[in-house]
């Protein structure tokens, strides 16, 4: 796995066996992932050109380690630090996951995600450590001017009421939304 700008985010790119049959690939491994991570729910959506889903993040401890793939299709897959006290606070990397690099994203607790559809049609299936709980799930607007996510030019973004509605990054810090590093940093180490 290679290790993303943000601290607690990896880019696992498969290798990809061909042949006249089609392809093989090992998708999880969790052997070969950098963080333990415990299997509690597997999400899958399926989303047209356009779809804008997210920044989602939970509340830290448990919140939600996901590990990321597009299986068929392709997103922009975009973590979000929004760990505060954190060095790289506020700042985001995006990813292309498509079906043909077979490549996955995996996250770690506390962080944000959010990803956009780039193909007419694209399905995206994501391993989480714990499962859904609204009442510890939260967002930030993936369309906050203070982010600057440079979402691609062309598509017009679809969002849910609720991410449309959610807060900026400076509005959910206010509140006291977000997860704080040090915090994060301490769950992590009862995670090895």
């Amino acid at each position: 796995m290679d290790r993303l700008s943000i601290d607690g985010s990896w880019l696992y790119t498969p290798r990809v066996a061909a042949d006249p049959r089609g392809t093989f690939h090992e998708a999880f491994r969790a052997a070969d992932l950098p963080q333990r991570l415990d299997v509690a729910q597997v999400n899958c959506s399926v989303s047209r050109a356009g779809v804008l889903r997210g920044v989602h993040f939970a509340d830290v401890p448990p919140s939600q380690a996901k590990y990321v793939t597009c299986v068929s299709g392709r997103i922009m897959d975009v973590v979000v630090d929004l760990r505060v006290g954190s060095p790289t606070f506020g700042r985001w990397e995006a990813v292309t996951l498509d079906d043909s690099t077979r490549a996955a994203v995996l996250i770690a607790e506390g962080l944000g995600h959010a990803f956009m559809a780039l193909s007419e049609q694209a399905t995206v299936v994501y391993l989480c450590s714990q499962p859904f709980n609204p009442e510890r799930e939260h967002g930030v607007n993936p369309l906050d001017p203070d982010l600057a996510i440079d979402w691609p030019a062309g598509l017009e973004p679809v969002l849910s009421d609720k991410d449309a509605k959610a807060p900026t990054l400076e509005e959910a810090r206010a509140a006291g939304l977000l997860p704080d590093y040090r915090a994060c940093q301490e769950f992590y180490a009862t995670l090895h």
